[in-house]
């Protein structure tokens, strides 16, 4: 096999709490993760040497720096792969936005040069290697729906959120993890979300009770530094949406709409693309 073509799923975060700050200073977390139908498409090709990545997206960083760049060369040294690898990305999932872009696309890589040069690995193997490279990227190894505990690495796959429409915004702000971390104060959060209770609502196939749990602490910083993004979440739900909340780090924001609620859905997507509160705007549903 000389090439492969995959699939990079975007994440959102349906609860997200943050516990306490490592020694390391990592932080332990309990959030739910959940896959939508937001995707990067990649194309690998073997090659004869070193690894390239090339990509449709502006002032994308397509050196050493990219998490493509690091998963393709663990891969090749920990398994002795000599040969060299060509990317080309096709960028659809927003940049620096909280739905784990850079992870997801680390994740494809990984899966590809497993099928690729035949490796064999299972997706337990590919995960536990993919820590290396980032908290989420064992996620998106394994996609579909998820409480994730640890650092972001230990995973329980849970039943799939019930269906429904979820319109995605991200604001024209790019927000970095590291600063939102750094500056959270995980001792002072007055309010944490119900994880077991979300977890026990989709064990339950019940979208009210997962509706009624989401919150997530991250944005006790990153709000007061974007307020756009409270902006949107109050915009959604006054377009109909029966919840909404910032994903990861942010700043994108999600809201979630009932399965009935279709048409609604659709014209929320369509004044917000009109608004300018968003640069990007999205409606997609549950993968």
């Amino acid at each position: 096999m000389d090439g492969y073509q995959i699939r990079a799923y975007a994440k959102i975060n349906l609860g997200l709490d943050v516990l306490r700050r490592l020694p390391n200073g990592y932080h332990e977390v309990e959030m739910v993760m959940q896959s939508v139908g937001l995707w990067d498409e990649l194309a690998l090709e073997r090659a004869e040497g070193g690894i390239s990545i090339t990509t449709d997206a502006a002032g994308l960083s397509t050196g050493e720096d990219n998490l493509i760049y690091k998963a393709a060369r663990l891969m090749f040294e920990k398994y002795g792969i000599s040969s060299g690898l060509r990317v080309r990305l096709q960028k659809n999932i927003p940049i620096a936005a909280g739905m784990a872009g850079g992870s997801t696309d680390a994740a494809a890589v990984m899966k590809g040069i497993n099928h690729l040069y035949g490796l064999g690995l299972s997706p337990a193997q590919l995960m536990e290697d993919g820590v290396a490279i980032g908290a989420d990227v064992p996620y998106c190894i394994l996609g579909g729906t998820a409480l994730a505990q640890g650092i972001g690495e230990r995973l329980t796959p849970l039943p799939p959120l019930p269906p429904c429409h979820i319109l995605i915004a991200k604001p024209d702000i790019s927000v970095s993890t590291k600063y939102v971390y750094q500056h959270l104060d995980a001792n002072g959060i007055e309010i944490h979300p119900d994880i077991d209770g979300m977890v026990q609502a989709l064990r339950d196939g019940r979208l009210n009770g997962v509706l009624e749990r989401m919150v997530n602490v991250l944005e006790t910083v990153t709000v007061p530094a974007h307020p756009v993004i409270a902006d949107l979440k109050t915009r959604m739900r006054g377009l109909g949406a029966a919840d909404s909340l910032m994903s990861g780090s942010g700043p994108t924001v999600f809201g979630i709409f009932r399965e009935e609620d279709r048409a609604q859905a659709q014209a929320a997507l369509e004044a917000l693309g009109q608004e300018g509160l968003a640069s990007q705007v999205f409606l997609t549903t549950p993968m």
